[in-house]
């Protein structure tokens, strides 16, 4: 008998983890917090941060409650992968990077008590929060999601109505 298909979301989902854990690593080893290295003047920098909340900083502090959050999601996200990802690729990809995040984050809370975060960009002027790999995945996995979730719509709309989007009598 073969490997589950989902197993290999699992896998994903560890790559994610690595390569979060191992950037970080080497920001924590190399830079000191607050330090800048210039990539793209104007649009992308790396920049040694630490925070202590969520995105964008808010409920700094509060890790009792990202512990309490993260354990939830993370349960619900295996849950939700083991039982409906099979025969679903995008799903599964889209639970994997979520997957992923959700634990490259919750092991800084846990080993660091703060989230390392080092990418900068600047878009269209903007300073954008800094942010990490885990963060990038967290995105990347809602986003996937959503696309599945229109699409789903798209296809439900279509067997109802038809192919031109209009109700036949």
């Amino acid at each position: 008998m073969g490997v589950s298909f989902v197993v290999y979301f699992y896998l994903l989902a560890a790559v994610i983890i690595a390569v979060d854990q191992i950037t970080k690593w080497l920001i924590v080893k190399n830079m000191e917090p607050g330090e800048s290295i210039k990539i793209i003047e104007n649009f992308f920098y790396i920049t040694s941060s630490r925070n202590q909340g969520a995105a964008w900083g808010i409920l700094q502090g509060k890790m009792w409650l990202f512990y309490f959050i993260t354990v939830v999601v993370i349960i619900g996200l295996i849950y939700f992968l083991q039982k409906n990802a099979k025969g679903k690729p995008l799903l599964g990809i889209s639970m994997a990077f979520m997957l992923g995040g959700a634990i490259g984050n919750f092991i800084d809370r846990i080993a660091r008590k703060e989230v390392v975060d080092f990418i900068h960009t600047y878009i269209f002027g903007y300073d954008f929060p800094i942010f990490n790999i885990a963060d990038s995945s967290l995105t990347i996995g809602v986003v996937l999601l959503l696309i599945l979730m229109l699409l789903d719509e798209r296809k439900s709309k279509e067997k109802s109505y038809g192919n031109k989007g209009t109700h036949h009598s």
